[in-house]
């Protein structure tokens, strides 16, 4: 079997970077990726990424992908890590649901994937109303009203979407006050579409072939919403689970220290898998670039 010199798992914009840096160097690389993109590809509008003053998130994942796909190197789509593991000869080995590959290093940038409620409904109404993605689904739903399920930037992202096409949209969020930027959230505040329920949970999502409305919890009181789209934004987790050797945090994130080493040698990791702070896509890009050159160093010191 093949060893390559290093693997990475994910094309987000950390895995992306770094498969451009590897690839400047030379190095002998694969890509496993579930998709291209990652949460950039399903962000609405971007307006903080350096050298754009206005993109959205599908625009500039596309200008990721083109950039990447420059160079000559292997890569396997829609497959998904299942298991690492480092052997006794210093070979990682990752293993998919569709093959075992084998390398010298390897890059996880595996990101995040959205929360789920885990409320009554939400798993039978999935694609018959409830959504996790504003920018894919969203235009499905003009004219309609709607329900987002959040209260950090990801929600007032899918608002600032929906307030354009929806006929109404109501933001549950289970804290006093909505969270994110504030530029963003003024705009919701401000909107005559959008209604903030704040100390408010979902309890329940209904109806028959397609979701009919909600039931909410607002500070003990239960009252219903019509509504015939549920945007669930309550947040993201890191994607981890195939991945054991490595140091968590507690919120399973992968521990990693200024250069992006792990506590496994040889195993790097960057973006939003890790437990740098703030989950952005500039951070999570220069994050890869680093992850590539510690990666390349460490390739040169153990031939």
């Amino acid at each position: 079997m093949k060893i390559y010199d290093c693997i990475i798992i994910g094309a987000g914009p950390a895995g992306i970077t770094a498969t451009v840096y590897l690839a400047r160097k030379r190095i002998d690389f694969l890509v496993i990726t579930k998709d291209i993109g990652g949460q950039a590809a399903i962000s609405g509008d971007i307006e903080n990424y350096t050298g754009y003053q206005f993109i959205t998130g599908p625009e500039l994942s596309a200008k990721f992908e083109e950039h990447m796909r420059n160079y000559s190197f292997d890569l396997k789509e829609q497959e998904e890590a299942s298991i690492v593991v480092k052997r006794d000869d210093g070979v990682i080995a990752v293993k998919t649901d569709k093959g075992e590959y084998q390398a010298r290093s390897a890059i996880i940038a595996s990101g995040k994937k959205p929360k789920e409620l885990n409320v009554p409904g939400e798993k039978e109404f999935k694609n018959k109303g409830v959504s996790y993605c504003a920018t894919c689904d969203g235009p499905l739903f003009a004219g309609k009203d709607v329900a987002i399920i959040g209260g950090g930037n990801s929600a007032l992202d899918a608002g600032l979407q929906l307030i354009r096409i929806a006929k109404r949209v109501f933001i549950i969020n289970n804290t006093p006050k909505l969270g994110g930027d504030s530029v963003m959230r003024e705009q919701i505040e401000s909107s005559k579409v959008a209604t903030v329920l704040n100390n408010s949970k979902v309890a329940a999502i209904f109806g028959d072939n397609f979701v009919l409305g909600i039931k909410v919890d607002k500070e003990g009181k239960e009252e219903t919403l019509a509504v015939q789209g549920v945007f669930v934004e309550a947040g993201l987790i890191p994607n981890t689970d195939f991945i054991s050797i490595v140091e968590k945090n507690a919120f399973k994130e992968i521990n990693v220290n200024g250069h992006n080493e792990t506590n496994v040698p040889g195993i790097f990791a960057a973006g939003d898998v890790t437990n740098v702070p703030e989950k952005q896509i500039v951070i999570a890009a220069g994050e890869g670039a680093k992850a590539a050159l510690s990666t390349f160093k460490y390739l040169m010191q153990n031939r």
